[in-house]
């Protein structure tokens, strides 16, 4: 494990000073982590979900490998892969939402823990999208605490890791956002009952 973690680090420093070589060398080291990512990401779905999780890394290497980003260190790396992942789910949900063309918002529950959800409502990722998208204007850090959280499925030492903060400084955050959360989904459940 610490001679792949010296060698992604090697390809991202090396990627960061122009070398596209070193960028694809970079998904290939870190291809069974970002695997497993997406395997967790995956166990949040809904059971007959479309997307594979080797087509979910797959999708987030094309559009990582599209970018010009500079990643700064493995973390960094690990970070920008979870929101891709997260993107993608996103965006085949919204996919999938317009074609059905159906339902309201339904109220998502964040545990205390990450639990394996085989059949989450596409209405409710969207609608935790949209809540982490104006989450993030106002606290970056929390919304990617959340996204760690439910997206990634990341624990909160592995969370405090990839941001570079103390586990206690997650488990604020993720206490703080879950009540945040709470508060605006009960708005928008009042305006739409």
């Amino acid at each position: 494990m610490a001679d792949t973690e010296s060698q992604l680090t090697g390809f991202l420093k090396r990627a960061a000073a122009g070398d596209s070589e070193a960028r694809e060398q970079a998904f290939a080291t870190a291809y069974d982590e970002l695997h497993r990512l997406a395997n967790i990401a995956m166990r949040t779905e809904r059971h007959d979900h479309t997307l594979q999780a080797t087509a979910l890394v797959n999708e987030a290497a094309i559009r990582l490998l599209g970018q010009n980003t500079e990643w700064a260190n493995r973390r960094h790396f690990f970070g920008i892969a979870a929101n891709a992942m997260r993107r993608i789910l996103v965006d085949h949900a919204r996919a999938r939402n317009a074609e059905k063309r159906g339902g309201g918002m339904k109220r998502i529950e964040l545990s205390g823990h990450v639990a394996p959800r085989m059949n989450v409502d596409l209405d409710a990722v969207l609608t935790l999208d949209d809540l982490l998208t104006k989450l993030e204007t106002l606290d970056k850090r929390k919304s990617r605490v959340v996204e760690l959280r439910y997206f990634a499925g990341l624990e909160e030492t592995q969370i405090a890791d990839v941001l570079g903060v103390s586990r206690s400084t997650v488990s604020k955050d993720w206490a703080f956002t879950r009540a945040w959360l709470s508060v605006r989904l009960g708005e928008l459940e009042a305006t739409d009952g």
